[in-house]
């Protein structure tokens, strides 16, 4: 019998040392709760990284060696296998539309009496914030938690950087169609997101003025210890396309059915956006990266994307280059025209006659063949922004390993590749090339990079 007891005691005790003990004493590393693995974002290519020479290695034309060439090695990263698109980028526009149309209505609705539950129709109190405090009868949302319930308490909102106050209900959809219009205080909101009928020939337009996004940006330093509040800047900018930019670029541009309809028509969603400055395309960037981390926190991975971003100036063009050593341009020979005398990029052939390549202006994103990365248009199209400030000096500062230096105050940013405009010198992937970080132009678009987590895995990821 007392066996038997020492024997049930000796087991009851492995049992609850087991729990505290589960690796045997041994030095195991820490488990992570969530595997973490890399898949491909949709509409990305994987760049395999490497050591190239960057800059020009032969004379240049145009005024001796911008800078010497150098070695640079690049890591693996994501990049956008064609330009960012209209359709993409209206993408974003209307996610910013969208937000800042219900916050009008959630504002408007807070004084509005409780909706019928038993009503068939929406009113304007179907658009109220949602609500986390039970004893209101206010909508209700069963998913937040603990943590959430006390971050909206607190500082009204679930991410405390978040300019709103409640979160807002996605879940009750917008009437856009005067129709359809839920009651009349709807109507009264929604008549202030309109620019007035008189100043737009009668016509129901959208003001574009109130499309901001505002965001919280981290600036590089290459200082350590730097206290993450101080290291954060507020942004709040307009991300609606300057659409009069091919007037502005090119006299008279406007009178072109092609550019008075480029942005929002369907036509021509493959297109490359254009008329967007440095800093929307970072804002766009920004907002990418939420768009995915909301989407992983709502299925409850437990982690968060690496966020996207513009590519640095030698990322650019190590991925322009496609694994060509000292090519010129990204398909790697030194000629413009393939063997049958086709153009092989969109650009200016014949200095006093744009179309001489088959076309005017832009084509679509996807246009022309690809370089070795599956890469389109890294010559010619738009010209795309880089996150690199333009200093002629930077190449003798910089280490092979971070070939970017990144100053705030410097607003000349780099643009690579060349555009629909330009003569053959700008495809060429060492030719640089800079524009302000605030301008727009009809010319200048811009993809954009994800950084690859861990050692890439060839057998499974394509590029």
């Amino acid at each position: 019998m007392k066996n038997i007891l020492l024997m049930s005691i000796l087991i009851i005790t492995l049992i609850s040392c087991s729990g505290r003990f589960g690796d045997r004493g041994e030095l195991v590393g820490a488990r992570a709760e969530k595997e973490w693995f890399t898949e491909t974002p949709y509409g990305m290519v994987l760049i395999p990284g490497g050591t190239f020479t960057m800059g020009k290695t032969e004379e240049n034309r145009w005024g001796g060696f911008e800078a010497p060439p150098k070695s640079v090695s690049i890591r693996e990263f994501f990049m956008d296998d064609t330009e960012i698109t209209n359709s993409e980028y209206k993408q974003f526009v209307y996610w910013v539309r969208d937000s800042i149309v219900r916050t009008e209505l959630a504002n408007y609705a807070e004084s509005a009496p409780p909706a019928d539950e038993d009503e068939e129709y929406l009113s304007i109190a179907d658009y109220k914030y949602l609500s986390v405090n039970e004893d209101e009868d206010e909508v209700e949302v069963e998913e937040f938690s603990p943590y959430q319930k006390y971050m909206i308490k607190t500082y009204g909102s679930v991410t405390w950087n978040h300019k709103g106050t409640q979160p807002l209900n996605w879940e009750v959809p917008i009437q856009w169609e005067t129709k359809n219009y839920v009651d009349e205080s709807y109507a009264e909101v929604m008549d202030q997101m309109y620019l007035p009928r008189e100043d737009v020939g009668g016509n129901r337009v959208f003001d574009t003025s109130l499309l901001k996004y505002s965001y919280l940006e981290r600036e590089k330093t290459s200082k350590s210890n730097v206290n993450e509040k101080n290291n954060v800047i507020p942004v709040d900018l307009n991300v609606y396309p300057d659409t009069t930019v091919w007037a502005k670029d090119f006299a008279y541009a406007n009178n072109d059915v092609m550019v008075r309809n480029y942005f929002w028509h369907t036509a021509y969603e493959e297109y490359p956006v254009v008329g967007v400055s440095w800093n929307q395309a970072k804002a766009f960037c920004n907002w990418r990266t939420k768009k995915k981390n909301d989407y992983l926190a709502a299925i409850g991975t437990g982690v968060k994307t690496p966020e996207f971003r513009l590519p640095t100036e030698a990322e650019w063009e190590f991925a322009a280059r496609g694994g060509i050593d000292n090519g010129k341009y990204p398909w790697g020979g030194p000629y413009v025209t393939d063997a049958k005398g086709y153009y092989l990029a969109n650009f200016r052939p014949k200095r006093d006659n744009l179309a001489a390549d088959g076309f005017t202006y832009t084509v679509e994103s996807f246009s022309f063949q690809s370089n070795d990365y599956g890469l389109y248009n890294m010559a010619g199209n738009v010209s795309e922004w880089t996150s690199t400030s333009y200093n002629i000096t930077s190449s003798y500062v910089t280490s092979s390993l971070s070939a970017d230096v990144d100053d705030p105050k410097n607003k000349r940013k780099i643009i690579r590749g060349g555009s629909w405009k330009d003569v053959a010198y700008f495809l060429e992937v060492s030719t640089k090339d800079y524009e302000y970080a605030d301008s727009t132009k009809s010319y200048i678009g811009f993809r954009t990079v994800q950084d690859y987590l861990g050692e890439a895995n060839w057998d499974k990821l394509n590029y």
